[in-house]
């Protein structure tokens, strides 16, 4: 396993290393907005309801729209690096809201990029390994991705600890 592991190219670990470090941010930040909703900008859980429901449905219908230009167009780069920009840009502006809206927005364009990059990713993980690698290079993702998940909120719990704001930890996304 571990030679086959060796063996899966640069792709492959590139893709997982994003993941992990977009997954990260995402899940040191998100799981805070009930809170940050409640506390700080004084909303309650009709906005969230309405920010989540916004946002995932944007994901979803983006990754069949993303599935299908990248079918027609073959190229995926370009939309994995715009998807993945769009959220890397637009998580830490979340710290500068002053309002609900403001948030569905910056939670609406990261769902786009969400969206926008899913398919077209994939479809480059499908593409860089031959048929009998698929499942470990798919799995090699999924781990690092799933990694990220747990970074995250370990990152968060231990910024809230050292006492750094609520408003604060996406400062510190952007900071590091």
């Amino acid at each position: 396993m571990f030679k086959a592991l060796g063996a899966l190219p640069r792709t492959v670990w590139l893709i997982g290393l994003i993941s992990l470090v977009n997954d990260g941010a995402s899940e040191m930040l998100y799981p805070l907005v009930p809170l940050y909703l409640s506390s700080v900008l004084m909303a309650g859980p009709r906005a969230m309801g309405i920010i989540e429901g916004v946002a995932e449905a944007t994901a979803s219908l983006l990754k069949l729209f993303s599935g299908v230009i990248v079918d027609r167009t073959r190229r995926a780069k370009p939309w994995i690096v715009f998807g993945y920009g769009l959220a890397g840009l637009g998580r830490p502006l979340i710290a500068f809201v002053s309002s609900w809206p403001w948030l569905l927005a910056i939670r609406f364009a990261d769902r786009v990029g969400k969206g926008l990059r899913s398919s077209p990713r994939d479809a480059l993980l499908a593409a860089s390994v031959d048929d009998g690698h698929r499942g470990l290079a798919f799995g090699v993702h999924r781990a690092m991705d799933n990694a990220g998940a747990v970074v995250g909120p370990l990152v968060a719990a231990l910024l809230l600890a050292s006492e750094v704001a609520l408003r604060n930890v996406s400062k510190t996304i952007c900071e590091s």
